[in-house]
Formats: structure tokens, sequence, C-alpha cells
């Protein structure tokens, strides 16, 4: 059996096992190109914070309203009987006095300090919130990648130790027939079954961890529990080199950096209000129009205008600074957190390069390693219908050709996540 025949056929065997251990539950069939798409457009993780982003463009706009006026209409009364006091502060007693008033009014208080860098500032976070959107979709679909490559892992392995049963209960049947005939012994067909056995564990235990890949890439997808996820792609193949993006893309293409420094800046800006901000008035205007007079008289129409122009300056803003220092901390904070992450990049870009260069030499020897087990398994299976081979011999060369394709798909596996994970280490955009 030669190697491209056998693939093709532990393909086959492969999605009969699937389909056999799906019934009852609805399989889906998904390719890269499928989790790329899905894991920007339905995780909820994701969707949080997209939820988040219209959140601050919600209080963006709520900020922009500092400078509108309030309009009101409708009445008020004022009741008093007993003592009161006149302008020049006689007491009168025995007062009885009642006035209404119904009309239309408008009021207004402007706080120019805080009104202009509220509003910058409530833009900033928006900024903010959309690099922070942006980073977490790339991580979630980086793990929606990682583990599909995951689960194809596993299926292959599935159908190749499904191969390897077919194979190993032919030759025990062999054996069984060399046995009867008195050309083996026994032990060699006790052995046999003992090999297929365990070659059956092994089986169940990778069905074990693609289910187990499928429920993790079903969750992070968003999709149905009641769902069995399959690779499409029936072979494990090495991706070419991700396009790399120029020696600038760094961590100022990160989206959480770009993020951080957004928070930052609103930060900045927010403490305007309590130094710049001081420099600036606020304006209080106010006008009513409408019938006033007692409640027994007929009414007569009242204007009135009230205005003013004040700056407010705090004594505590000269004294303890408290607002101030409350800013500087939080200010000294956010660039504490950016630090971090400078840290964190630079490790995430170290980790990715050296699990490329790791892999790109495992996939060399694994593949020259998985050739000669290959060549090794067929020779003995070869002289197994000569009978010219310990059944022992073939037990090992199954073994070590199992050996040789986890070996194989391990390194590939590890070779496809880490450009994956360089590529979002730079800053691209998954």
């Amino acid at each position: 059996m030669n190697f491209r025949y056998k693939t093709q056929f532990v393909a086959a065997l492969l999605f009969w096992a699937i389909l056999q251990s799906s019934y009852g539950q609805q399989t889906y069939p998904l390719n890269l190109e499928t989790v790329l798409q899905l894991a920007g457009a339905d995780n909820l993780t994701v969707k949080e914070y997209q939820l988040k982003h219209q959140q601050a463009l919600a209080e963006q706009s709520k900020a922009k309203e500092w400078w509108l006026p309030n309009v009101y209409a409708g009445a008020t009364t004022h009741y008093l009987n007993g003592a009161a006091m006149n302008t020049d502060g006689e007491i009168f007693q025995s007062v009885n006095r009642n006035n209404l008033w119904a009309g239309l009014g408008i009021a207004a208080e402007i706080d120019f300090g805080k009104g202009f860098y509220q509003t910058l500032a409530a833009k900033q976070n928006v900024e903010a919130a959309n690099f922070f959107s942006l980073a977490e979709r790339n991580q979630v679909v980086l793990k929606a990648v990682e583990t599909y490559f995951d689960l194809q892992a596993a299926q292959l392995k599935m159908g190749f130790l499904q191969s390897l049963v077919n194979q190993s209960d032919t030759l025990s049947q062999q054996i069984k027939i060399q046995v009867d005939a008195g050309l083996r012994y026994q032990s060699e067909y006790l052995l046999s079954q003992s090999n297929l056995n365990h070659l059956k564990i092994a089986m169940l235990q990778a069905k074990s961890e693609w289910q187990k890949q499928s429920a993790l890439l079903a969750n992070v997808l968003n999709l149905e529990s009641n769902i069995n996820l399959i690779s499409a792609d029936t072979a494990l193949v090495a991706l070419p080199p991700l396009t790399q993006a120029a020696e600038t893309n760094g961590i100022e293409k990160r989206p959480e950096f770009l993020g951080l420094n957004a928070e930052l800046q609103s930060l900045q800006t927010h403490r305007k209000t309590a130094n710049e901000g001081l420099f600036l008035p606020k304006l209080r205007v106010g006008m009513d129009n409408g019938a006033f007079g007692a409640y027994s008289s007929s009414l007569k129409n009242t204007f009135q205008l009230n205005a003013s122009l004040l700056w407010d300056l705090p004594f505590g803003r000269l004294t303890y600074k408290g607002d101030l220092k409350q800013w500087d901390t939080k200010i000294l904070l956010q660039q504490n957190k950016a630090e971090q992450f400078k840290n964190q990049f630079e490790q995430e870009i170290a980790t990715a390069t050296a699990q490329l260069a790791i892999a790109n030499e495992q996939m060399g020897i694994a593949k020259e390693a998985l050739q000669w087990a290959a060549e090794a398994l067929n020779q003995s299976m070869e002289r197994q219908k000569l009978g010219t081979v310990k059944p022992f011999e073939v037990f090992q060369a199954q073994q070590m050709y199992l050996q040789g394709r986890m070996d194989y798909l391990s390194a590939v596996s590890a070779w496809n996540k880490g450009q994956f994970a360089l590529k979002v280490a730079k800053g691209e955009r998954l």
C-alpha cells in the first residue's frame, strides 16, 4: 500500500468514523476560512466589546449636551400665612400671601471649564473602546484558529488510528490462521490481539480529544452545543509563511497599546478640568415669561431675565490640590499599564518567533522520520505475507509509524498556530 493510497484510505475511514460517532447529532464541516469568518462575527466576547464601544459613543453624545439649555413649562404656586419680613427688614404680622405663575421658561448653566475638556475626553474614550474591541476580536479569532488546528490534528490522529486498527485486525487474523496451521505460536496471536486492543484504546482517546476540541471550538464560535464540528480539510499541511508587514510594525500597531494611549490621553484631558479649566467661567442664564398674580385676582404678564458670568476658584485647589493629585495618580497608573503591556508585547514576539523556529526544525526531522517509518511498515507488511517477519516487528513498525505521524502533526500544528500568533503579536488584524 503506497503512501498516497494510504492517505486517501485514511481520509475515507476518517469521515466514516466521524459520521458513525455523530449519530443523532448535527455534523457541521468547516475549514480555516470558515473559522476566520465565524470567529469575528458571532463570538459573544467580541459582541461585548462592541457594545462597550457603543456605550462609549453614547457617553460621548451625552458629553456634547453640556452647552444646551433646559426648557420648562407649567405652573408654580406659593402660599404663606403668618409673619413675613419686608425688604427693608420690617416684620409684618397676620400676612396672608399667595401667588400663582403659569408660563414658559428656559434655563442654562454652561461650565466652559468642564464642557470643552469632558467632550474631548469622551471622544478619546470612544477611540480607546474601539481599539480594545479590535484587540479582543483578534484574540478571539486567534483562539478559534488554534482550537481549529487542535481539532484537525485530533481528527486526523483518529483516522490514522482507525487505519492501523483495521490493519492490525487483518494481521491478527492472518496470524490466527498460521497458528491454527501450526506455523506460529499461540503467544504471537495473543500478542497481536493485545496490540489490536491497544490501538483501539488509542483511537477512542483520539476520538475523545476530537470531541473535546469540537466543543471548545463551538463555544468560541458561539454555535449550538448539540453539534459535532469536523474539519473539511483531510490533511494538515504546513501553511506558507504569512506575509509579514514592514519592520515598522510593532507595538505602535497593537490595538491594545493604542487603546491604552487613548485612555491616557483621556485622563490627561480630564486633568485639565482641575487646572486650565479653572480659568474658564460658568455662564448661567434664566428667562421666563407668563401670567403672575394672586389666586383670587386676575393674572398679569411677567417677564424676567437673569444672567451671570462667574469664575469659580475652589480654595482647596490652591492648598491641598486634591483634584490634581487624584488625576496625576490615575495618569501614573495608566502609564504603568502601558509599560506592562510593552513587556507583554516583547514576550509575545519572542515566544511566537521561537515557536516558529523550533516547529520548522521539528517538521523537517519529523517528515524524514515519517518517511522512514512508512517505508519500514510497508516492508514489514510485505514480509508478513511471505511469513519472514516476526509479529512483534510489525507491531513495532506500526508504533513507529504512528509516532512519526503524531510528531509530524504536532510540528505542523505548532507551525501553523505560531504563524497566526506572530501575526497578532505584531499588531496585524486577522
